[in-house]
């Protein structure tokens, strides 16, 4: 194949200086999550990098994990073939060095490596399964620029599918240093299959009442270690949920990526969304534009996360980030240190 998998186990010595790379080379980063399969491919430009490709497809691949423990087949065959659309795309764009990443689905599930190897196999990809540390750590990586400016420390959170990151950092320094970070075992799609559902809107108040019960257990060691005597707290979130939240507080037609990165929303009309949508059935949020489908199922479980990181992270403002773990990827193949 014309491009080559990095890894952790490459030493940083032998990675070429920022400067040494070609403006025409393309780089590759791949985040496979457990809802979502990403790919960004890009060119170095002006210190930062130029998107050449993109590519982005719901494929579910933790559905069913909390019940069997396992990846399902039908999760596998819609993921692979996500995957052969990357490998595509990577050879068309003649990529020089990627790295992809897999996360909380393939570090649950009890045949994780079997998926990997049947990757590999079928597709070129060489999926590596990251820590929760180092996914934290490479969101923050791809989004901390969007931080508002201040003095205090931040809090940068990833709701994903299987997981949620909590990060603490602190902005004095050039490149955010990490001073705490949390991980928890709920994202959109665990947390709807182990407490979702409810007929009724009681039932759904009922539901959500429940999800925010569960999320508020697994944040309590963090949140007893959170600094409590900051004056702004800031909060800055990179995920499907808050990209969605916000289409949804700017009543977009269609989901539009160049007004949704870097806005920033009052954390009550936040808070105002995440109950609307939790009180309406599965039908109602389908109708909403930015939601549909594809999303209908699994938005109140994310609503439910994102609230319980408002009320252990007081901000007024939410910034909110369509970049993360990709960024982070593409910054260090690139050449950008280590947070």
């Amino acid at each position: 194949m014309p491009y080559r998998q990095d890894t952790p186990a490459r030493p940083a010595a032998t990675r070429p200086s920022r400067g040494r790379w070609s403006d025409a080379q393309a780089f590759a980063a791949l985040d496979l999550g457990t809802n979502n399969c990403r790919l960004l491919i890009a060119r170095p430009m002006n210190g930062g990098f130029a998107v050449i490709d993109a590519f982005s497809r719901i494929v579910r691949l933790g559905e069913g994990l909390a019940a069997t423990g396992r990846l399902s087949d039908a999760a596998i065959e819609r993921t692979i073939a996500a995957l052969r659309v990357c490998s595509d795309k990577l050879k068309r764009r003649n990529v020089t060095l990627a790295r992809s990443v897999a996360t909380e689905a393939c570090r649950r599930a009890t045949n994780g490596e079997a998926f990997i190897a049947r990757a590999l196999e079928e597709t070129g990809i060489h999926l590596d399964i990251i820590s929760a540390e180092e996914e934290a750590r490479l969101a923050v990586l791809g989004c901390h620029a969007l931080i508002e400016p201040g003095d205090d420390p931040a809090l940068i959170f990833d709701i994903g599918g299987g997981s949620t990151e909590l990060v603490l950092i602190d902005t004095s320094t050039t490149l955010p240093t990490v001073l705490d970070w949390h991980s928890a075992p709920w994202g959109v799609v665990s947390l709807t299959e182990h407490a979702g559902g409810g007929s009724g809107e009681q039932g759904r108040r009922d539901a959500y009442a429940r999800m925010r019960d569960i999320v508020g257990r697994s944040f309590a060691d963090f949140a007893a270690r959170l600094p409590r005597d900051v004056d702004r707290p800031r909060l800055l979130g990179t995920s499907g949920t808050v990209t969605t939240l916000g289409s949804v507080h700017l009543g977009l037609s269609h989901y539009d990526r160049a007004v949704v990165d870097g806005l920033i929303v009052p954390a009550s009309a936040m808070r105002k969304i995440s109950a609307d949508l939790s009180h309406m059935a599965i039908e109602e949020r389908a109708k909403l534009p930015c939601i549909g489908n594809e999303r209908a199922d699994l938005v109140v479980a994310g609503c439910a996360i994102l609230e319980t990181i408002m009320d252990l992270w007081p901000a007024e403002r939410i910034g909110i980030a369509d970049r993360g773990i990709r960024e982070g990827i593409l910054r260090r193949l690139m050449g950008a240190q280590k947070p």
